[in-house]
This record gives structure tokens, sequence and C-alpha cells, in this order.
């Protein structure tokens, strides 16, 4: 018996999140309690305050997660084999933006962003999650401009002006506000990002 509750108490850090996402992605963020997941992975409340603090660090540790895997599908689809600098932008815009209403990994970014105000460690955290997608915009944009493909200069400013188009067009999709829709956010997004990028004549 002391041995099952001992597993019970290890489950994987990753197997905490999958299940507190999952939760996320069926009843919300509001209906997400420590005691109700510890109920459904066999552990205590007590155990997850532990290991996690609170249910905030554990709403930014499960978006740095869920950011993780998403992460590795954006090396991907950034890689050379991925096309075009344009097409791989596309897919980078594809990625970004949630998949409909209720989108689990964006119902986590609201949630966290609603938190950063009275937290320090939530900004921060949200700020080292939201890195790399920065930086991948960046060398994506840099990569353009050598190639002759953009004609805009001064990369990381563009980025910022892409992700905050992006954010600004994902939050409605992801609240599930009428008329919000993911092709037409994304066709809106290509049409501005062109005018920011500006199109060369390549190699």
């Amino acid at each position: 018996m002391a041995e099952a509750r001992a597993r019970r108490a290890a489950r994987p850090r990753e197997e905490v999140f999958a299940a507190a996402r999952a939760a996320i992605a069926e009843h919300g963020v509001a209906k997400l309690t420590m005691a109700g997941l510890g109920k459904q992975l066999q552990m205590s409340a007590g155990h997850l305050l532990y290991y996690f603090g609170s249910k905030d660090q554990l709403l930014l540790e499960t978006l740095r997660w869920s950011e993780e895997q998403l992460g590795a599908r954006r090396s991907v689809a950034l890689g050379q084999d991925g096309g075009g600098v344009w097409e791989r932008l596309a897919a980078y815009v594809e990625l970004y933006l949630p998949e409909g209403p209720g989108d689990p990994r964006w119902i986590l970014w609201l949630e966290v962003w609603g938190r950063s105000p009275s937290s320090a460690e939530i900004r921060q955290g949200q700020l080292e999650i939201e890195a790399p997608w920065q930086a991948d915009l960046v060398t994506l944009i840099e990569e353009g401009v050598a190639d002759g493909e953009f004609t805009a200069e001064g990369a990381h400013d563009r980025a910022v002006q892409i992700r905050a188009l992006l954010d600004g067009f994902a939050v409605p999709i992801a609240i599930g506000l009428p008329g919000a829709g993911r092709d037409e956010a994304a066709a809106h997004v290509a049409s501005v990002t062109t005018a920011l990028l500006g199109r060369g004549h390549g190699r």
C-alpha cells in the first residue's frame, strides 16, 4: 500500500501537465482545482502544492510544457526543408493562431496574462516562454532579408509587430467571439505581414 502511494505521489510532471491541459480543454480553468486534479491523478492536493506551490505556478508550468511541445513542431516547420521563407512564415502563423474557440493552449495563455500584473514570477515565466517565438521569427525575417525575399530592416521590431498582430487576432478566436475565424485571421495577417516585410525579388 505504501509503495502504491509513493508511486501515485511521484507522477511524472508531464502526466500532471497533460491532465491539467485536458481538464482545461474540457471544463475551463475556473473549474480546475488542485483537489480535483489530484483526484484524477490519484494524488493528494497537498502533493500537487508541494511540487508546484500554487495553482498559478501549475498553470505557468503547464503552459511552458505545452509550448515546448509546440516548439518542436515549430522547429520542423521553420527548418530549411520547410519550403521558401514565405511558406515558412505562413506555417509560423498557422502554429501561432488558436485551433479554435477554447483552444487549451490559448486559454492557458489568457490565464497567465491575467495573472501577470500581480506576480513578478509569472511575468518572468511568461517572457521566458514567449522568447523562442520571438527568436524564431527574428531569425526567419533575417533569413528572408538575406535572401532578398523581404526588404524591411529591423528584424526585431518587425517580429514584435507581427506577434502583436497575431495576439490581437488570436484572442477573439480563443474566446469564441462571433465572427472571429482562424482562416480570416490568417488572411489578414498575411496581408499585413506582406506590407510590413516588403516583397523583394529573391536571388
